[in-house]
């Protein structure tokens, strides 16, 4: 199960405490609000994922390790629709470790930070750099950022 809650980055200051970051590309076999199946690449490892929402920060979640030629076979052949590409950061803040993702491309200037609880109602930090909550927005869903990038309604947003 995992519990999780998504928010705007409103400053640099996460960077003084992050690690070196990790950069991520990942694409969707399929997709939607209430689940997903989704093939990532970090690094020289790789996943596939299952997930299926129970509510929007609430997800059943199941992950395989697979081999790096497959996912990259996957990448290729089978997410026709696109890919996310990201640097990940870890910033532990008190009891919790945040992961800040940098997006690339499309979605350019996009920077989210994610917090993963052990329970729903779990009390955590808010760091200053932590700015709007946008868990409940499924436009900052990784599977919607593919088909409507950030950088095309955060422009007219402006």
């Amino acid at each position: 199960m995992e519990i999780e809650h998504k928010f705007l980055v409103c400053n640099d200051s996460w960077r003084d405490l992050a690690d070196e970051g990790l950069r991520m590309i990942q694409g969707y076999l399929a997709g939607d609000e209430r689940q997903s199946i989704r093939v990532r690449i970090a690094g020289e490892r790789a996943w596939l994922n299952i997930k299926h929402a129970q509510s929007l920060t609430v997800r059943r979640e199941f992950e395989y390790l697979i081999p790096l030629a497959d996912a990259e076979e996957i990448l290729t052949h089978m997410c026709a629709n696109g890919r996310v590409e990201k640097t990940r950061f870890r910033v532990p803040v008190g009891e919790h470790t945040f992961e800040v993702d940098v997006f690339h491309g499309d979605n350019d200037r996009l920077i989210v930070a994610e917090v993963e609880l052990r329970y729903e109602a779990e009390e955590f930090a808010r760091p200053d750099w932590l700015g709007d909550e946008v868990s409940h927005d499924t436009r900052y869903f990784n599977h919607n950022l593919i088909a409507h990038p950030y950088s095309v309604w955060a422009q007219r947003a402006s």
